[in-house]
């Protein structure tokens, strides 16, 4: 952990060098990246380059800082039980809680007209409503009533006492959304209509320093100031997020000067890309490497069959030499993970089931569960049947494509067979991830806020189903009665002592019963220009964008 800390400290002060003799200021920002967002609704399908996209024009009410400390965003005054805003109030069903938010005065959406607690208590009306399929990390269902005091000021009524009660997503505009909520009559109609699907450049959907003014899809996206905005002036007249999906070619479009940056927070360059561009190209950029709760992992499908046996699982993990991976292809920067909850984290557990690196044991575990090799090196049961899998995850990520290979081979010795299939990002997140299509492996990774709950994730309330319109991103379907037990008694309690043993036992179950293959935590790597000031990276899911109206070229 030392280590990581003054890895992301020998970072951030690069960007405090004067670097490259002074310029003229640039006006213009053209950020790479390797991604595209399948929607622009903030509060459907968790995407992280949705998330970085929308933190220019969408602001939360609340979010954590580059510190890691919660924070207003759209709120006046944070809402805590010590400075009264936030109270333990007594419920027909026990214990609950009244939180006031005071929305910060001359907020406004793009179109100009005023943000308020109207807005709010719509966000929250939508949330409501099953049929939207809304999947945002920080749910505004935790609210059972909320009461507008004022344009100003509303009141959430929580029926429990929840650890998040202070952290609170976007909002949505009621005067522009309303409309077309009321007019979706079926599960799925409200994705399909919404204005930020139809009409992404609606300056009504946008209440942050920039507003979206063109929108080409899968190809770039321009931002431009919001005219209405009440904050600190934005530093530039235009942004562009451009689409290189391929990050070979993301890379030579940055030294070509067709982008002044590329982003960092998993959209951008892979670490080895930029670990090499450093290397050739010392004193052109300035390099961020910043410890981050991103949590690379394999979800494995839980009605395949072959996977369905705990020992096969096992041996997965035991065949797959990830410290090698980590060293090799990231230079020792991304440390192997255990479970989802990095060692950065305050409620990580040490103790729980590790699976190092064993391939003897490996073939043990395959053999106990009835699998031997055959003659062309394969494992086959007593049916005949071959251990072949499918592994997918986004296709030209060169460097998830080169652990693909380095994992493809690890498992191959231990005569597992993986059939590499990958597909473009917008597909694999927008189609086959929500709607749990894939057959056997798949490699992505979760991106979380400080102290979020693993509900979005882990929960059996968030699987994905048509009936719930694919909302909530367990994609691995994972259902266990302790653990839903357990993120709802986290989720209530304020000790953080208790807090550490509710989310340590977590752990355990999640390392005991394997339902993913726990790969790495990143550490993101930027890659800004030296002209450019204010920017700065937190590591978390509340990402820099947030507080883009800070940077500025220099």
């Amino acid at each position: 952990m030392k280590a990581m800390s003054a890895l992301a400290a020998v970072g951030l002060s690069a960007l405090a060098l004067a670097g490259a003799p002074a310029q003229a200021a640039k006006d213009q920002l053209v950020i790479g990246v390797a991604q595209f967002p399948s929607s622009l609704h903030p509060n459907i399908d968790a995407l992280v380059i949705k998330a970085y996209t929308l933190g220019f024009a969408i602001r939360q009410v609340t979010a954590f800082d580059k510190d890691w400390k919660n924070s207003c965003l759209l709120c006046a005054q944070l809402p805590t039980v010590e400075n009264g805003l936030a109270r333990i109030v007594d419920g027909p069903g026990g214990k609950g809680m009244a939180v006031t938010i005071q929305l910060k005065p001359g907020l406004k959406w793009g179109d100009g007209t005023p943000v308020t607690a109207r807005d709010l208590e719509f966000t929250w009306r939508l949330a409501r409503d099953p049929k939207t399929g809304f999947s945002n990390a920080k749910p505004w269902t935790r609210a059972s009533r909320v009461e507008v005091v004022d344009e100003l000021t509303a009141v959430l009524h929580l029926d429990k006492v929840l650890a998040s009660y202070n952290e609170w997503d976007q909002l949505l505009p009621a005067h522009v959304e309303g409309p077309v909520h009321e007019a979706a009559a079926a599960t799925g109609d409200y994705v399909k209509q919404t204005t930020y699907a139809r009409a992404p450049t609606t300056p009504g959907l946008y209440n942050g320093p920039y507003m979206i003014t063109g929108y080409v899809s899968g190809s770039q996206i321009v931002l431009e100031p919001n005219p209405h905005w009440a904050g600190t002036k934005p530093g530039f007249k235009r942004v562009v997020i451009k689409l290189i999906e391929n990050t070979a070619a993301l890379q030579a479009n940055l030294l070509s000067g067709d982008v002044d940056m590329v982003a960092g927070e998993g959209v951008g360059l892979t670490i080895d890309q930029v670990l090499e561009l450093r290397k050739q190209h010392p004193d052109r950029f300035a390099y961020v490497f910043k410890p981050s709760l991103t949590y690379e992992h394999i979800d494995l499908k839980k009605e395949n069959p072959l996977l369905a046996d705990l020992r096969v699982r096992q041996a997965l993990v035991h065949a797959a030499d990830r410290k090698t991976l980590t060293d090799r292809l990231f230079q020792g920067m991304q440390p192997v993970a255990d479970t989802w909850v990095n060692p950065l984290n305050v409620n990580h557990a040490a103790d729980v089931p590790t699976y190092p690196y064993d391939p003897v044991k490996a073939k043990a575990l395959l053999a106990e569960a009835g699998w031997r090799p055959g003659a062309d090196g394969v494992c086959r049961n007593d049916k005949g049947e071959r251990l072949s899998l499918e592994f997918s995850t986004t296709a030209g990520n060169r460097l998830r494509e080169l652990q693909q290979q380095v994992l493809q081979a690890n498992w191959k010795a231990a005569c597992i067979e993986v059939r590499i299939k990958n597909e473009p990002a917008r597909t694999f997140f927008g189609e086959t991830m929500k709607k749990r299509a894939y057959n056997g492996l798949a490699m992505y990774a979760w991106t979380s806020a400080v102290t979020e709950s693993p509900r979005r994730t882990l929960a059996s309330d968030n699987i994905p189903t048509e009936a719930n319109g694919w909302g909530g991103s367990n994609y691995i379907a994972f259902s266990n009665a302790r653990m839903d037990e357990l993120i709802a008694q986290a989720e209530g309690e304020l000790d953080p002592a208790r807090q550490k043993v509710l989310w340590r036992e977590m752990q355990q179950i999640y390392a005991r019963e394997l339902p993913v293959i726990p790969l790495f935590f990143r550490a993101d790597p930027h890659v800004v220009p030296k002209w450019l000031r204010g920017y700065e990276p937190t590591g978390h899911g509340d990402m820099s964008p947030y507080w883009s109206e800070n940077w500025r070229a220099e």
